[in-house]
C-alpha cells in the first residue's frame, strides 16, 4: 500500500495508516513526508511502515511490534517508550531519541541531538537497544536505567566529539559503549569509564553486524577493532545521600 502524505495532515495520515493495519496490510510505503507526528505511535501488529521524507516528533512511540524504516532524518523524541519493534534511520535523528524506551531497537546511520537513551530502562529479558553511527550531542545516557548505547562515531563531522557533554549523567543502569575518543571531563562522576572486555565483543559484534546489514556497510571487522569504552554506573542508587530515604 502506499500513502502519499504530501500536504496531509498528521491525524489524516495516521488515521489512514491505522485503517491499514485493521485492515492487514503487512507493508505500507508513505511518501512525501514532511513533519507528520506520531506516526507509527500505538501500534501492535507486525507491520513495516516505509517513510520517504522527515517524519515529525514521537515517530514510533509507544510502538509494540512494527517495523519502520525512514528514508531520510527524523526529528525529536523517536522511539517514546516503545515496547518493542525497530526502527531503522538511515540519515539523522533529533533530540530525546529513546525517551523512556523499554525494548526494541533503533538504528541511526547518521548522528542524534542531546538527550539520546535519556531514562532507557530493561526489565529481565526486555533490552533495548541503540546503535548511532555518527555522534551524539550532549547528555547521552542522561538518567538511563537499562538496556544498551552504542555510539560508533564513524560518520558525521571530523572536528565534533564521538559525544557531547555531561554523557552518562544520572546513569544508574544499562551499559554504554562508545567507539573512539571522548573527553573523560564530560563524563558524569557517577560512572566507571573502562576498557571492553572478552565478554563484551560478542554484544558489540551482535549490534554492529545488524547495523552494517541495515545500511548496506561491509566492514564489520574494521568498526569492532576500533577503540571501544564502557560506561557502566558505579551505583543503582547515584543520588541516594540526597534523600532522607
Amino acid at each position: 500500500m502506499k500513502i502519499d502524505a504530501k500536504g496531509m495532515h498528521y491525524r489524516e495520515l495516521n488515521e489512514r495508516i491505522h485503517d491499514a493495519v485493521l485492515k492487514g496490510i503487512e507493508e505500507i510505503d508513505i511518501v512525501n513526508v514532511l513533519g507528520q507526528r506520531y506516526i507509527g505511535t500505538g501500534i501492535g501488529q507486525k507491520i513495516t511502515i516505509n517513510i520517504y521524507g522527515t517524519p515529525g516528533s514521537d515517530l514510533g512511540a509507544f510502538m509494540d511490534g512494527p517495523r519502520i524504516n525512514v528514508y531520510g532524518s527524523c526529528q525529536d523524541v523517536i522511539g517514546n517508550t516503545m515496547n518493542d519493534g525497530e526502527i531503522v534511520i538511515h540519515k539523522d535523528a533529533g533530540n530525546v531519541l529513546g525517551l523512556s524506551m523499554r525494548a526494541g531497537k533503533v538504528f541511526i546511520k547518521g548522528s542524534v541531538g542531546y538527550r539520546t537513551g535519556i531514562h532507557m530502562k530493561a526489565y529481565k529479558d526486555k533490552c533495548p537497544v541503540i546503535v548511532i553511527g555518527g555522534k551524539a550531542g550532549d547528555f547521552l545516557g542522561e538518567y538511563m536505567a537499562g538496556g544498551r548505547l552504542v555510539v560508533l562515531g564513524i560518520f558525521g563531522r571530523k572536528k565534533d566529539p564521538v559525544a557531547g557533554r555531561f554523557i552518562a549523567t544520572g546513569m544508574h543502569g544499562g551499559t554504554i559503549y562508545i567507539r573512539g575518543n571522548i573527553n573523560r571531563s564530560h563524563v558524569a562522576n557517577e560512572v566507571c569509564i573502562e576498557e571492553i572486555c572478552e565478554e563484551d565483543l560478542p554484544i558489540l559484534r551482535k549490534d554492529i553486524e545488524e547495523f552494517c546489514k541495515h545500511f548496506e556497510i561491509s566492514d564489520v571487522d574494521s568498526i569492532l577493532s576500533g577503540p571501544f569504552i564502557k560506561l557502566v554506573p558505579k551505583s543503582l542508587r547515584p543520588y541516594s545521600k540526597m534523600y532522607a530515604y
